[in-house]
């Protein structure tokens, strides 16, 4: 016995209202609230006995992870993959998410069984991929579908320990009448997917779109909904593809991983900080160490300093923040009594990569006067800690990854805040380390000749 239920729902965010509206009350757009028409319908209750159980009576065997093929995956992941775990990847149109995702299904179908659930190519083009990223495959099954019902009924019939769905803005639920990739229906057959993997234990990911901002498509319940969400970020100049963690209930968040995007497919990165330095000791470039999720990278920080010919010098950053320049500049004018406001500051960083750990402050401060004074800093160094306002160096979070990775990297010198005694002597024939407390300490040492 079924009925039909009409809701106005904003494609928007998903806020659902008994009536027609201009405007959504929720997220304040206009002309996003459509009319869509459900089918209501009395659903048999779980036959299934449900009691609760203490931590010792759970199985850990149960939530055992395996590999994705990829260590860079992995890492993202927080160790490997769930099973029973949903994951949502998002990424631009072309940047590689199938791909990528197709070569993950190949490596872990050598262990475990497989199945890759194409809701947008025919089998054929999935093939011709298949082909041209020469990969090998076991126990890999292929599946055509964009019907919601059939892909539940392969899904258990197959009972994988892996399922992909390539995308699940292209999946329809024939009980509701809005059209596939809606917000009623990507959130529907989100809930029943997820649903079925967790009863069945089935590790599942799933492709999302984003929007034009970059945002994932669908309402916001979707992120809400899964495990771990994920997104697959590059550009169309550069080959390097960065994979970073959004959200994830098994391990730590913004954790990054880097490939490299190859003719016959993505490429893991082995030593990703190699790509974002460049070992030449010139004017108004350093070099900073900093922690994406666990793992400590180093970066380039470039700076060019010149005089301004306008009653607004300009002020432009590629991978930093603008309002965090501004503040590293007033620092300097205050406390190294240095006037800036006659000159053009432009700063990025290596591979225009994003940085929002604090502990760089230092490393842009030196890179804007050792452009401005045209002088080198100190060859084969790194520069680690926050500014504070009143000119003070202040302690950098993880600060012992960090120095292992400047030591990893062949650094001759580290410029850090005041260490704890027992951290120094760790490192004491390893690297030089240079403790100061302000930001003038740091520029006498960084910029003499």
């Amino acid at each position: 016995m079924s009925s039909k239920l009409s809701t106005f729902i904003c494609q928007n965010c998903g806020t659902e209202t008994s009536q027609y509206f201009g405007k959504c009350l929720n997220c304040k757009s206009w002309n996003t609230i459509v009319e869509e028409i459900k089918s209501k319908r009395k659903k048999n209750q779980d036959t299934k006995n449900k009691k609760s159980l203490a931590f010792n009576e759970i199985s850990s065997k149960k939530i055992s992870r395996f590999t994705s093929g990829f260590r860079e995956f992995d890492r993202v992941l927080g160790g490997g993959i769930v099973p029973g775990s949903v994951v949502l990847l998002g990424g631009e149109p072309g940047i590689g998410k199938s791909t990528l995702v197709l070569q993950s299904a190949g490596k872990i179908s050598l262990n475990e069984k497989v199945l890759y659930i194409t809701a947008e190519e025919s089998l054929e083009q999935v093939k011709i991929r298949w082909e041209r990223l020469n990969q090998s495959s076991f126990d890999l099954k292929i599946f055509a579908e964009t019907n919601l019902s059939l892909i539940i009924e392969e899904i258990k019939r197959i009972n994988p320990s892996f399922a992909v769905i390539d995308s699940i803005q292209a999946i329809h639920n024939d009980e509701m009448e809005s059209s596939p990739g809606s917000v009623s229906q990507v959130r529907a057959c989100s809930s029943e997917l997820q649903n079925l993997a967790k009863d069945n234990n089935i590790a599942l990911l799933i492709i999302g779109h984003v929007t034009k901002d970059g945002a994932l498509a669908g309402p916001k319940t979707l992120e809400h909904l899964v495990d771990t969400v994920i997104n697959f970020a590059g550009d169309n100049i550069s080959s390097h593809r960065l994979l970073r963690s959004i959200k994830n209930r098994f391990g730590s968040t913004f954790e990054i991983g880097i490939f490299e995007m190859l003719e016959e497919g993505l490429r893991e990165i082995k030593n990703p900080s190699s790509i974002f330095t460049n070992k030449e000791n010139i004017s108004g470039v350093t070099t900073t160490i900093t922690n994406q999720g666990t793992r400590p990278l180093a970066v380039d920080i470039q700076a060019l300093v010149n005089k301004t010919f306008y009653s607004n010098p300009r002020r432009t950053t590629t991978g930093i923040s603008i309002n965090r320049l501004h503040q590293i500049l007033a620092v300097i004018e205050k406390h190294v009594e240095i006037k800036l406001s006659d000159f053009d500051c432009y700063i990025a960083t290596g591979g225009g990569f994003e940085i929002n750990d604090p502990s760089s402050d230092l490393g842009v401060a030196i890179s804007i006067l050792s452009s401005l004074k045209n002088i080198p800093p100190l060859a084969s160094s790194a520069f680690i800690g926050e500014l504070g306002l009143s000119g003070q160096v202040r302690k950098s979070n993880n600060l012992r990854t960090k120095i292992e990775e400047a030591v990893r990297l062949g650094i001759k010198n580290i410029v850090v805040p005041k260490l704890e005694e027992q951290l120094n002597n760790n490192f004491q024939n390893l690297i030089n380390i240079k403790e100061i407390s302000n930001i003038k300490e740091a520029v006498d040492f960084s910029l003499s000749k």
